[in-house]
């Protein structure tokens, strides 16, 4: 007589076995939705701070140059490592970098004043992809970033008695000095000497 009940036991356990087995398969793709969404996201981080990046490098490279060719005037430098008088067209140079980082470029605009840098908008161009949360399969992330250009050296102007052609003293990040002799200019700082770009927030300028 136990036989029968057993047999129905089973049988109901079983529609609720699937029932579990469901829910955590629904529960399992959900997650794997979820990772699919970040990874989009990160991406399009990627792609952003890449192109802001590039950007302020672009620049800072521009400046560099601008200083060389001033740099036996010192009552420029300081104008000349803020930026002023430089021209800030690096956003074609992030437009490449989120291209190559298989995004869309939105918006890249300088920032004025100091430190100065880039803000730059991207969209990747991958989609989320097959997903069983409704709407989210064409979904595409956007994601911004800013890039600051910062001098790391610092220099005192000579006093009106000093001789005219001694140059100012550079002293840079870590201590390093850089004693600059007019009559052999061949051994400068490089751009990676004199300035620092870094990933900042928005609201850090």
């Amino acid at each position: 007589m136990t036989g029968p009940r057993t047999h129905d036991d089973a049988g109901q356990a079983f529609p609720i076995y699937i029932m579990v087995v469901a829910g955590l398969l629904f529960l399992a793709f959900a997650y794997l939705a979820v990772g699919q969404a970040a990874a989009n996201r990160n991406g399009a981080q990627t792609a952003a701070d890449a192109a802001a990046l590039a950007a302020a490098l672009d620049t800072r490279d521009k400046i560099t140059d601008k200083w060389v060719e001033n740099v036996l005037d010192p009552t420029k430098w300081q104008d000349i490592f803020d930026g002023v008088g430089v021209d800030f067209d690096g956003c074609a140079r992030a437009d490449q970098l989120a291209a190559q980082n298989d995004a869309t470029p939105l918006y890249c605009q300088s920032i004025p004043g100091l430190p100065p840098g880039y803000n730059v908008e991207v969209r990747t161009n991958k989609t989320v992809g097959d997903s069983i949360v409704p709407g989210v399969e064409g979904k595409q992330s956007t994601e911004v970033a800013t890039a600051v250009i910062e001098p790391v050296c610092e220099f005192e102007l000579p006093g009106e008695d000093a001789d005219a052609d001694v140059l100012p003293k550079l002293t840079c990040e870590d201590g390093v000095e850089w004693t600059l002799d007019p009559d052999d200019l061949t051994d400068l700082p490089g751009p990676e000497d004199l300035f620092d770009v870094h990933l900042a927030q928005a609201n850090d300028e």
